[in-house]
């Protein structure tokens, strides 16, 4: 099973998780033109694509969903709270593309199993993903406001794991956004900062995982290398290697992520 980033940040989401068989985008907050060729750069067809999995409704998660379903005739699986916060504007969905599970309800894709947990995030009710195919498990982890032992569990047994590192702390702060935006960031429905992507990681290698992508960056408040750096020294300080002991990471926000193979 592989995954690969197209986009991953605050301007825009889109994962591309396959096997053989199946060939899932989790999210599509990105032009259709955009996911299109990512697809193509990842060495995949557009028209092979299997499905869309949807995370939650921000914009920057579902701003080509429909696009997509539409140009290709794939269907779009959400819960049902957030098929109601985003259908208006997806624009028309064809009934049979429409699907729907129960808060988080395990399904499958082709050969993929699909079992999606909560997260907290101002959202209807998002979700992050465990996708299990070929006899390996990956998970995708981002807009994630706390850091609770429910998510620990859920992604237990994954070798691969895409976790958010959204901001640095101090940029957040100094930086130039109003001061409820702010409070929204680094509230418990918020997002992770470079520092709780540490700690999450530190406990993720030691329940197994052994790669790890850093995504959802903020292009305002956060660097690639700041934030790769900021979880290398926490890893370290655990007496992790980075390099050695798992790999290490990051899912850009500006051009196609490194393809992850498990």
């Amino acid at each position: 099973m592989k995954m690969c980033s197209i986009r991953s940040g605050s301007r825009g989401n889109a994962i591309l998780v396959w096997t053989e068989k199946t060939k899932l985008m989790i999210d599509c907050g990105i032009s259709g033109k955009l996911a299109e060729s990512g697809m193509r750069e990842a060495g995949l067809s557009p028209e092979e694509l299997t499905a869309v999995l949807v995370t939650h409704e921000h914009k920057d998660h579902t701003g080509g969903v429909g696009i997509i379903s539409r140009r290709y005739g794939v269907p779009v699986f959400a819960n049902e709270r957030t098929w109601c916060a985003m259908e208006g504007a997806l624009g028309k969905i064809a009934p049979e593309h429409k699907k729907t599970f129960d808060h988080i309800q395990e399904f499958s894709v082709g050969d993929i199993e699909v079992s999606p947990f909560s997260i907290p995030h101002d959202a209807a009710d998002p979700v992050g993903y465990c996708l299990t195919g070929e006899g390996k498990k990956l998970a995708i982890a981002t807009d994630i406001g706390v850091l609770q032992e429910s998510l620990f569990r859920a992604v237990k047994g994954s070798e691969a794991v895409l976790l958010e590192s959204n901001h640095d702390r101090n940029m957040l702060e100094m930086g130039s956004y109003p001061l409820p935006l702010k409070q929204r960031i680094r509230s418990e429905r918020g997002h992770l900062s470079n520092e709780e992507a540490g700690k999450a990681a530190e406990f993720l290698v030691r329940m197994g995982v052994r790669q790890i992508l850093l995504g959802h960056l903020s292009p305002e408040n956060n660097y690639p290398l700041l934030a790769e750096q900021t979880v290398k020294n926490t890893l370290t300080a655990a007496g992790i290697q980075p390099g050695r002991d798992m790999m290490l990471g990051i899912a850009p926000g500006d051009r196609l992520g490194r393809i992850c193979e498990i």
